[in-house]
């Protein structure tokens, strides 16, 4: 796809501003209930909302029913949910075995405060599908790759940890433009993605005192930008070399291929952390890889790692995530899922090339993302060059379609997502292009 380049670096102008305000006005015009769920949020809640990635201008949508991939609002308009709540809504909405399945495990515990027998069949299920020799459970990615980190750290005796620029491992641990105010105060030593050279020499300068290294095989909240095979290997191996834990996010990445992002890749984790999906519906996180570091766990050893959490087996999301696995999503599921995430982003650049406008799709499997930039971006700096007023706009101008995606672009295809959704979805965004082609032109 050929764009104009100039298009990539060029500010805002009046035409840009006055485009936004007016699309941002019709949001609101058209979503009046929304917009007092709103106002009647703010009086308890800061800014409306208890998730700050779901705020944006003039206000977000408020929800209130789904059904499979379709959402309604406070206004009655129909969605097609292309989001997918972030990949944690892979089952769509009220998938009845999910619902079925933790009916019947509350009817008989709840709240039981000791082990339970669905804790242990989810962790089998794990263990067996991802290549795992032991695992443990959490409330969300976030304590996920946080107690990651704290094995790595209590294995090595080490405190010093590589990430890498544009990387997002939870709400205390985010690299999209360095560290973030926020993040839990660890060393941190902040690597270039997707360059080997670069990445294998901080890791030598840091060799005696790097712990782990933390690294998404998809950036995923960083703009979709897959991790090349040779980097990521090579990046395990050189830390491997130096005595360092290799940890592989896949909170958002398990869901492709049979088992996982990475191992399709060719790199292979020490721990690997997941969350989203598995869950079903309900809060889930969990990590897990080789017995030697999840053993330190162990509470019959005298030197255990304590991990506490009221729910991190708690009987709703164990049972739900038997289902996922065992019945839903199977390996074979996923399999299939990968390829028509691949089949739809080709369609979506498709569509993208019939027009002048400087926008490329990129990611992997059901997970990608359209960006307001004339080339696919390979990295943080490349995203933070995007065309701020034509992203928005391109966001705005799917809302107003009835094709709900986030507004920086993000797109996660569901199961229940049928072909003519699939369709619809891109006659909208052909829609959407034409007629920002001719507000530009």
């Amino acid at each position: 796809m050929v764009h104009g380049d100039s298009w990539q670096y060029r500010v805002m102008t009046q035409l840009d501003i006055d485009q936004v305000a007016k699309a941002r006005g019709a949001f609101a015009d058209r979503n009046p209930q929304s917009r007092l769920r709103y106002q009647q949020a703010r009086k308890v809640l800061p800014g409306g909302h208890t998730r700050t990635v779901l705020s944006h201008t003039p206000f977000p949508l408020t929800f209130v029913r789904g059904d499979g991939a379709v959402l309604t609002d406070a206004d009655g308009h129909d969605y097609i949910d292309l989001l997918g709540d972030y990949t944690a809504g892979l089952l769509g909405h009220s998938e009845h075995r999910v619902l079925a399945a933790v009916h019947a495990a509350l009817s008989e515990i709840a709240s039981v405060g000791g082990i339970h027998p669905h804790e242990t069949r989810l962790a089998q299920l794990m263990c067996d599908r991802f290549g795992l020799e032991r695992v443990r459970f959490t409330n969300s990615g976030t304590e996920a790759n946080l107690m990651a980190i704290t094995t790595a750290i209590q294995a090595t005796g080490r405190r010093k940890l590589m990430v890498f620029h544009g990387g997002y491992h939870g709400g205390l641990l985010s690299f999209a433009s360095g560290p973030a105010s926020s993040n839990a105060p660890y060393d941190f030593v902040i690597a270039p993605y997707n360059d080997l050279p670069g990445t294998v020499a901080l890791i030598e300068q840091n060799r005696d005192e790097l712990a782990a290294v933390v690294v998404e095989p998809m950036q995923g909240s960083g703009g979709c930008i897959a991790g090349e095979p040779q980097f990521l290997t090579g990046v395990f191996a050189s830390a491997r070399a130096a005595g360092a834990v290799c940890i592989a996010d896949e909170v958002m990445t398990s869901r492709h291929g049979r088992s996982g992002l990475a191992p399709m890749l060719g790199a292979h984790a020490d721990i690997t952390t997941y969350g989203k999906y598995i869950g079903g519906g309900f809060s889930f996180g969990a990590f897990g890889g080789n017995a030697d570091l999840l053993d330190q766990f162990d509470t019959e050893r005298s030197n255990f790692i304590s991990h506490a959490g009221t729910f991190n087996n708690n009987v709703a999301t164990m049972a739900a995530g038997e289902v996922v696995l065992a019945d839903i999503f199977t390996a074979d599921v996923a399999e299939a899922h990968t390829a028509r995430g691949n089949d739809f982003r080709a369609n979506l650049a498709a569509v993208l090339a019939r027009y002048p406008l400087p926008v490329s799709v990129c990611g992997f499997g059901s997970i990608m993302s359209l960006h307001a930039l004339a080339s696919q971006p390979t990295n943080a700096d490349d995203v933070a060059r995007r065309d701020p007023a034509l992203q928005e706009l391109l966001f705005l101008g799917l809302y107003q379609r009835g094709v709900y995606t986030a507004a920086r672009g993000m797109i996660n295809l569901s199961l229940p997502l049928t072909d003519d959704q699939l369709s619809t979805a891109l006659e909208s965004l052909d829609d959407t292009l034409a007629e920002l082609s001719r507000l530009t032109g």
